[in-house]
């Protein structure tokens, strides 16, 4: 369904009321006021937001952002809190070493200029031990303003959840002096707090890939945890910063999953599933849940082709005009390290609206991240937002390319076919109308001496913007671990070293997607693969797609599409790519041995418009 004007079905009176519920998404209380600068909002902003020291010097990073607005009367400014990070790439202590601030603050008045003004505490707090402040969950609770944030490491053991509290959102906070969330024993991953308010009761969500993300119940204080009241609402190896956000009756779930912080190979990406509970199940736009090993999430944050990559780790408010927003992070792919720190990955904030379709968020229309300027939010009361979206729609599809489609329903391979190392006849055959391939204790990661190259099938590829699809199935069984990484699937392959790659996969206890990206050669420490998920696997059968955008004098964009049914369709994060004049469509079975990979059918199509917007 393509939606061509502005939906909105929250009135400021409504958001008003659910301050002390969900006090990261909501107003000031009682001001309600309207500003001098009420009427339409003239200022623009664009990505990265604008934040910086007080004498001017930009401020390059800011992962894991976490907002509120002032809850005091008459406090009208907005305050965006970070993982503790160096800001600038100048500021060094005696030895040359970047300076780490612990959770550092900024402050403005339009959602866009952002100024710091100081460090939310003062120490690091000695119970964390060697460990870092991350993940900030700013809140405001009985009056005073309560910061929630994860450690890696603490003293006494692994990762757990501090909690410290001020009277004023600059602080400085007074850490609590003890784990609100203890160091698990098994090492869980315990990171990236976020707070809700629920029925007159306190919760706290954390957690992380190893152990999955959890729900605690919090005392009344807010500074203590209950294990014994903890409920499992993502399965594990897959998700991390939770965010929770409530809309017309639904708490929609919003998870990054992959790596935040791979440079210029970063594909981490923002999820969604919804509940009419905040305890779950969530479920995707397809009914999955979020729970099963076949994992549901629905892509709402992920790379489009512009410089932003990495886009992940959100946080969800509305502006005094409804329009819902998010700040998160993300990795300018031409800039990724800070300076002289080559695999240390700079993550700046960025700043978008997100719409709602059927009930489901998406980003700016579906475009993705933004990088030109954009209408700014009604940041104080009074305001409008000049912001209209423009819905992406489906892709346009022309001509089917009989010659590289293939049905599988003869006896031996088609002409158009090439192999790349051959593999043993008697792994794979034509039956039934399908292509059955067992699974190779192989990989296509050259840098790597220790792993067999796998066979890759192999045609041409036609010229100009082409769509290649299949339908696959791995017989790897759901809820059993552990078969890393068996996979099937689609290849745009240039060679060994150069590729895109979506497959059907198997993780640890999960079966998910995967769209990954292989380039060789690469600057000295910076990675050669990266890859991004997209949307669950099906029952039997798995649908893929990926669309090719050629660009003359650019890098190709490659956008990934998974499917259930053949008929709905997830994209996920694109990836760029330059190829080169040998690009081939591929097809693989790798990763480990004992399993098979079908494959249906290989369809491959004119695209007409690879990206159309309504």
């Amino acid at each position: 369904m393509m939606i061509t004007r502005r939906t909105r079905t929250l009135s400021v009176g409504l958001l008003l009321a659910g301050v002390l519920a969900f006090p990261t998404t909501a107003y000031a209380e009682g001001d309600s006021s309207p500003s001098s600068s009420a009427g339409p909002v003239t200022t623009r902003y664009e990505n990265p937001l604008d934040l910086h020291l007080p004498d001017g010097e930009a401020v390059v990073s800011c992962a894991d952002p976490s907002i509120i607005r002032g809850q005091e009367q008459g406090d009208t400014n907005w305050y965006l809190y970070c993982t503790t990070d160096p800001l600038t790439e100048t500021e060094r202590d005696a030895e040359g070493n970047l300076v780490f601030h612990n959770i550092p603050i900024f402050t403005s008045t339009d959602l866009i200029d952002w100024t710091y003004v100081g460090d939310a505490f003062e120490a690091e707090p000695a119970w964390i031990g060697n460990g870092a402040m991350w993940a900030p969950e700013i809140t405001y609770q009985d009056g005073q303003y309560v910061l929630y944030y994860g450690t890696p490491e603490t003293a006494g053991g692994s990762s757990a959840i501090g909690v410290g509290v001020s009277d004023s959102p600059t602080g400085p906070f007074i850490d609590s002096g003890d784990p609100v969330v203890d160091p698990a024993p098994n090492g869980r991953w315990q990171f990236d707090p976020e707070f809700l308010s629920y029925e007159g009761e306190k919760y706290l969500y954390f957690g992380s890939y190893f152990g999955g993300i959890v729900i605690r119940q919090l005392d009344e204080e807010g500074l203590e945890s209950d294990p014994a009241t903890e409920q499992q609402i993502t399965i594990d190896n897959r998700y991390e910063g939770a965010e929770i956000y409530e809309r017309d009756g639904w708490f929609y779930l919003f998870v990054s999953a992959t790596n935040c912080c791979a440079g210029p190979q970063t594909g981490y990406a923002v999820f969604v599933g919804r509940s009419e509970s905040p305890f779950g199940p969530f479920v995707d736009q397809q009914g999955v849940s979020l729970l099963d090993s076949e994992v549901g999430g629905t892509p709402v944050i992920y790379q489009n082709g512009n410089r932003w990559i990495g886009t992940g780790h959100n946080t969800v408010f509305t502006d005094f005009d409804g329009q819902t927003w998010t700040i998160y992070h993300a990795v300018d792919r031409f800039d990724p390290y800070f300076e002289g720190e080559v695999g240390f990955t700079k993550r700046p904030a960025l700043l978008d609206p997100i719409d709602w379709v059927e009930g489901w968020p998406v980003l700016r229309g579906g475009q993705g991240p933004s990088d030109e300027p954009m209408p700014g939010p009604a940041a104080q009361p009074g305001q409008e937002t000049a912001y209209e979206p423009e819905f992406i729609g489906d892709p346009e599809i022309g001509r089917r390319y009989a010659d590289l489609s293939d049905q599988f329903g003869g006896k031996t391979l088609d002409d158009q076919w090439t192999w790349v190392r051959e593999p043993d006849a008697e792994s794979w055959e034509l039956a039934h109308g399908t292509l059955t391939w067992q699974t190779q204790a192989a990989d296509l990661h050259p840098e790597d001496p220790n792993m067999p190259l796998a066979s890759v099938l192999t045609e041409p590829a036609p010229e100009g913007d082409y769509l290649v699809e299949t339908k696959v199935s791995v017989n790897v069984p759901p809820d059993v671990c552990c078969q890393n990484y068996v996979q099937g699937g689609i290849l745009i392959y240039g060679d060994d070293g150069n590729y895109l790659k979506l497959v059907e996969v198997s993780i640890w206890n999960t079966r998910q997607t995967e769209f990954g990206k292989e380039i060789t050669p690469v600057p000295d420490g910076y990675p050669h693969y990266g890859n991004t998920v997209v949307g669950p696997v099906g029952d039997e059968w798995t649908w893929l797609r990926i669309i090719v955008d050629e660009r003359e004098g650019e890098e190709d964009i490659f956008t990934p599409y998974t499917s259930r049914d053949g008929e709905n369709w997830d994209r996920g994060g694109a990836w760029t790519h330059e190829l080169g004049e040998d690009e081939r469509i591929g097809l693989v079975s790798m990763g480990g041995s004992g399993f098979e990979t079908t494959f249906d059918y290989l369809r491959v199509n004119e695209v007409l418009d690879p990206a159309t917007i309504e």
